[in-house]
């Protein structure tokens, strides 16, 4: 039997041993020689007795677990951007990587970071009569690509919070996590509280918190995150204010500390609604009810 040219490709491979490192928590030189050496039967083998292992003798996680930092100019190739363009709307968009050097800002760990940006439009197309609302704008993750121990998901499941490093011009972002769910459509929803606009800050948000919706309403009844199979993250505008918006991004991690943010994603003294996330009933959700 012939082997396809995409399972001999490099990229599955890497893919493959990359993987292979994060289950078992090995170190770069062991896994590559067990994964050129021992052959794929033995690779398969330490990797379930390494991956027994760690879920026999480990009580909870060693510490934080990242999910996209924008550390490298190469991190913007793992992420999309999303707009109303794709029915036919007029909001722009683009995720650009800025080096920390060249902005003169200090006050992130990495060499640099992303920047979410662009403008609002909440124009009609005049040639598709059956759009009635536009004006949004998001990035997410690419979807996981297949390796030799199947895709590339996130377990968030020993963790409590999420937890992000940002930079916001105070607009009403949401997060926006997607599972292997039963529905692909699912999207789980949380409001990005920035305390500090202008200013680098960490916001965590509690798991449990998100809002599960679909094509944005809220999905009855609620169902927590399925929270061994997080395919993708991201963040989306979706209040449709016309103008220019700009959130900056520096990463992206789950973690059990509640000492690496300023604060907990809470809601402001003032109720705060989220003008595009509804129910079915078209009622607006305050997000008072759901933290």
């Amino acid at each position: 039997m012939r082997a396809t040219g995409a399972y001999l490709s490099k990229g599955f491979w890497g893919r493959s041993i990359d993987e292979f490192k994060r289950l078992a928590n090995i170190s770069t030189s062991v896994s590559f020689t067990l994964s050129v050496l021992c052959g794929l039967n033995t690779l398969l083998h330490v990797l379930t007795r390494c991956t027994a292992f760690k879920l026999e003798g480990i009580k909870g996680p060693s510490g934080p677990l990242p999910l996209q930092n924008f550390h490298s100019r190469d991190s913007i190739e793992l992420c999309k951007t999303l707009s109303d363009k794709e029915i036919g709307g007029f909001s722009n968009v683009a995720l650009d990587w800025v080096e920390r050097s060249a902005s003169g800002d200090e006050s992130i760990e990495g060499p640099g970071y992303a920047r979410f940006h662009g403008r609002i439009s909440t124009e009609l197309p005049l040639d598709k009569p059956n759009i009635e609302r536009s004006g949004y704008a998001a990035w997410r993750t690419l979807d996981p690509k297949p390796t030799l121990f199947g895709k590339t998901l996130f377990n968030i499941d020993m963790y409590t919070y999420l937890a992000l490093r940002i930079r916001s011009d105070g607009r009403s972002y949401l997060v926006n996590v997607q599972t292997e769910s039963v529905v692909p459509t699912d999207l789980h929803q949380h409001r990005l509280f920035a305390k500090r606009p202008g200013e680098w800050e960490t916001v965590l948000i509690k798991w449990n918190d998100f809002v599960r919706t679909n094509h944005g309403f809220v999905v009855e009844p609620q169902t927590e995150i399925l929270r061994q199979k997080v395919r993708t993250i991201g963040i989306g505008l979706t209040d449709r204010v016309p103008g220019p918006f700009s959130l900056c991004i520096e990463r992206i991690w789950a973690t059990n500390d509640m000492k690496e943010g300023e604060d907990i994603a809470t809601v402001p003294a003032v109720n705060v609604k989220e003008g595009q996330l509804k129910d079915k009933q078209g009622r607006l959700i305050n997000w008072s009810d759901n933290t």
